[in-house]
């Protein structure tokens, strides 16, 4: 079935519910969501869009993220977002892997991209977009479960995005287990979309959509922490996603301003660590309002919950045990732990998480090495170290690839050494995370310098941002002699990390 039907089937019993706003101004119900999708979708048909073909969403938050990525699956085709804050290049590589036929983009991001994109752009604020929309209506193209729906690309450790097949089973399977594991959903509800629709926030989208709720962007496009309490205000009951660092912002922002979230319902936690006591201070001051979830885009959202009770419960005697862990297994999928071979563990042992259920995805884009390497005998093997106890609730002990997670976002820290290496002043380096208040995590690279060299930060800064995106270049350079390597020539990032633990005390 293709997910685009719950759009339909909304507007035929919903119509006139509000359904898309910008900040607080509505600007259109669900019958005229619903038309201006499938208009697009026909244009897109007129334009030699078929069935699995892809089309790419390089846009910032906008009630027309929604209109353009129900209008891809109208048409039947697969939908390929790209973070907005990606580097040109970055973005132009996606572009080519995936082979999107076009790309809609928001207004001011394409001129960016230049002449190496490879495919057409609309620009969703221009004068084609909107012919667009007022081309003849179509129903949706029938899709089976197994059908492409969403491409989602994740950075690899090889430097390369790994294109995560992701179908439309896998997103009702997900989207459903959503009102059972996470929160129930009802139609008087607000979707709040602060963090990039590229990523979670966006796959929310979904179940909202069946049950007739708004959906609400906030003016400003992303995550002010003042903007989202006053829509909470103005709009509520508002459920949104955020990352951690997220509510570490809002909780500063609430209690200055003396306030405590009224009107944000639930707030879904996840995409990187929680301190503990961040999240017992959030709750401390705005309630029993947060639901922790763990997933990865290979089994997006889906593979664990924490729920609001057990987040804001303090009697248990184990309560801060639990409030550490990412919760237990979601209603579709089974969760283990297992050795180096994929075998399962004991209660209480650390190793690798596994994961297996309806909402995993089948295959990475046009890339059966990796596949092979990460699904083994139907188990997903997520790369992320924890242990599960008696009760089944699965704590990360640790992440086994180097992952740092910076603002809830994965960088991952090859590629920030790939771009770094090859400046003529840089003669090895090694990219580490360092803990972060306000981000999580900031990115740190220890650099040796070439011989008879001596870069400059400052042009090491500009090397990376004409490279990589803004957000994954280092916040600070650590030059040394040498970096520390085992018998076997590998970098010891244990020791970097050790070393900037030491300079923090």
């Amino acid at each position: 079935m293709n997910l685009a039907l719950w759009l339909e089937r909304t507007a035929a019993t919903h119509g006139d519910s509000p359904a898309l706003l910008l900040g607080e101004r509505v600007v259109t119900d669900y019958a005229g969501f619903h038309a201006r999708a499938s208009a697009v979708a026909a244009a897109l048909t007129d334009r030699g869009i078929a069935p699995g073909d892809r089309v790419a969403i390089f846009m910032k938050n906008d009630p027309d993220y929604l209109v353009a990525l129900y209008a891809i699956w109208i048409a039947g085709a697969v939908a390929v977002p790209v973070n907005a804050k990606l580097h040109p290049r970055e973005t132009a590589w996606i572009l080519s892997d995936s082979g999107a036929a076009l790309a809609f983009v928001s207004p001011g991001l394409g001129g960016g991209l230049g002449p190496e994109t490879p495919v057409p752009l609309i620009d969703t604020g221009g004068a084609d977009f909107a012919a667009m929309a007022r081309a003849t209506p179509r129903a949706p193209v029938p899709r089976a479960p197994e059908d492409l729906a969403w491409l989602f690309y994740t950075s690899g450790t090889t430097g390369r995005p790994k294109g995560v097949c992701i179908t439309h089973g896998m997103l009702m399977s997900m989207s459903l287990a959503y009102p059972v594991d996470v929160d129930p959903v009802r139609p008087e509800d607000g979707a709040l979309y602060a963090a990039p629709m590229s990523h979670g926030a966006g796959l929310y989208a979904l179940i909202h959509v069946r049950m007739g709720c708004r959906h609400v962007v906030p003016a400003s496009g992303g995550f002010d922490p003042a903007e989202v309490l006053a829509l909470g205000r103005a709009l509520g009951p508002l459920s949104m996603f955020m990352a951690p660092t997220m509510i570490r912002r809002l909780t500063d922002a609430a209690r200055a301003s003396g306030q405590s979230g009224e009107g944000l319902r639930t707030i879904v936690y996840g995409g990187g660590p929680m301190y503990l006591a961040d999240i017992v201070e959030a709750v401390d001051l705005m309630g029993p309002r947060f639901v922790q979830i763990y997933g990865q885009g290979e089994c997006p959202m889906a593979i664990t919950a924490l729920s609001r009770a057990e987040v804001a419960d303090r009697a248990h005697p184990r309560w801060q045990d639990r409030l550490g862990s990412v919760g237990r297994a979601q209603s579709l999928v089974e969760v283990a732990v297992g050795d180096a071979h994929g075998r399962p563990l004991p209660v209480g042992e650390t190793g690798e998480i596994m994961v297996r259920g309806a909402p995993v995805m089948p295959c990475y884009w046009q890339n059966p090495a990796a596949t092979a390497k990460t699904l083994r005998d139907g188990w997903l093997m997520t790369g992320d170290v924890g242990r599960l106890d008696a009760d089944g609730y699965l704590t990360l002990a640790d992440r086994s690839k180097d992952v740092i997670i910076s603002g809830g976002t994965n960088i991952y820290p090859r590629e920030v050494e790939e771009a770094l290496l090859t400046h003529p002043g840089v003669h090895a380096v090694s990219v580490v995370g360092r803990p972060s208040a306000e981000w999580g995590e900031d990115v740190v690279a220890f650099v040796v310098a070439a011989p008879g060299q001596a870069p400059d930060p400052a042009a090491l800064d500009a090397h990376c941002l004409d490279r990589i995106a803004r957000f994954k270049r280092p916040k600070d350079y650590v030059f040394v002699p040498d970096l520390p390597r085992n018998n076997y020539g590998k970098v010891l990032k244990t020791e970097l990390r050790k070393r900037l633990e030491e300079d923090a005390t």
